[in-house]
């Protein structure tokens, strides 16, 4: 009797074709689930599990991929990613190579900024104790903005409208984008290197919230952090708040506030000086007075030595 004939493939090239037929399929596919065994060897590739309820799937972000990412993936953290099925022929597994992923139910940033702020809080960065006072009247302010836009102007505009003899100094840098909270760290060590002002003013204009991340990076936090010049945080408008908020010596609800608090106004000045002035002028008068009465009644008590001898 003879036998069917049998195609008989070998492993390897059963492999290659489950292989093929699965990266063809599923090469671009979005999948939601729960990060679980994170591992982050000395290359900087993401290696973790991809789980739900019922399944669980290996995943890689390599590091090319994962310099992007804007928040710190953990054990736990619910995500959407968005890659592609490769099949590892040697061990005959297949895993999820990603292009991107964020966070479910909570924008990149946000996690972003809610896990640094976490962070620098427990190293004590926010601690008031570490909080500088801002002089009563600097004699020159130092700001770090940009060099163009209404900001600036209107800073200028107060700070001189209030005392005229205050001097500005500007440290122009980009306020959002790329390379933005390097120039806004080195402002801040400029200033405190050259030691020419009183106080800093670090600030912007609103915008959303990846335009103002430059003031929610890390390497803006430390700066200020380390800085022994006080520091007057404004950025954004009164509802928007940065990580340089926290560490700032003052918070400043908008730029033009903080052109307000850094200087007190010239003629509340000087009329705070004649009432003190008027003060210790009356308390002076009130003394002296004081000291005639005693010594006038001292004098009436005190017996010529002759009528003593009479």
């Amino acid at each position: 009797m003879q036998l069917p004939f049998r195609y008989i493939l070998t492993v390897s090239e059963l492999t290659q074709q489950i292989k093929e037929t699965l990266e063809e399929r599923f090469y671009d596919v979005w999948v939601e689930g729960e990060i679980s065994n994170l591992r982050i060897p000395p290359s900087g590739h993401l290696y973790f599990t991809l789980k739900d309820d019922f399944s669980q799937i290996r995943a890689v972000l390599f590091r090319m991929r994962s310099r992007g990412l804007r928040f710190i993936p953990e054990d736990g953290l619910h995500i959407i990613c968005r890659g592609r099925i490769s099949l590892y022929e040697k061990r005959g597994e297949y895993q999820l190579i990603l292009e991107e992923m964020e966070p479910k139910g909570i924008g990149a940033l946000q996690l972003a900024f809610l896990q640094l702020k976490e962070r620098l809080e427990k190293e004590g960065l926010f601690d008031p104790s570490h909080k500088k006072p801002i002089p009563l009247l600097p004699q020159t302010i130092g700001i770090i903005t940009s060099p163009t836009g209404a900001v600036i102007r209107d800073m200028i505009h107060i700070i001189h409208r209030r005392f005229e003899n205050v001097g500005i100094l500007l440290y122009p840098v980009r306020v959002q984008g790329e390379g933005a909270s390097r120039e806004i760290a080195e402002g801040i060590g400029y200033f405190n290197k050259m030691k020419n002002v009183d106080v800093i003013i670090v600030g912007r204009g609103g915008g959303s919230l990846e335009d103002l991340w430059a003031f929610n990076e890390e390497e803006v936090a430390r700066a200020i952090y380390r800085s022994k010049i006080p520091i007057i945080s404004a950025v954004g408008h009164e509802t928007d708040y940065t990580i340089s908020d926290f560490v700032a010596d003052l918070r400043a609800p908008t730029p033009s506030a903080a052109a307000e608090l850094v200087v007190k106004e010239k003629r509340e000045l000087k009329r705070n000086l004649h009432y003190l002035e008027d003060r210790l002028q009356n308390q002076i008068s009130q003394i002296f007075q004081d000291l005639r009465t005693t010594l006038s009644h001292l004098r009436k008590r005190l017996i010529h030595p002759k009528k003593r001898i009479e």
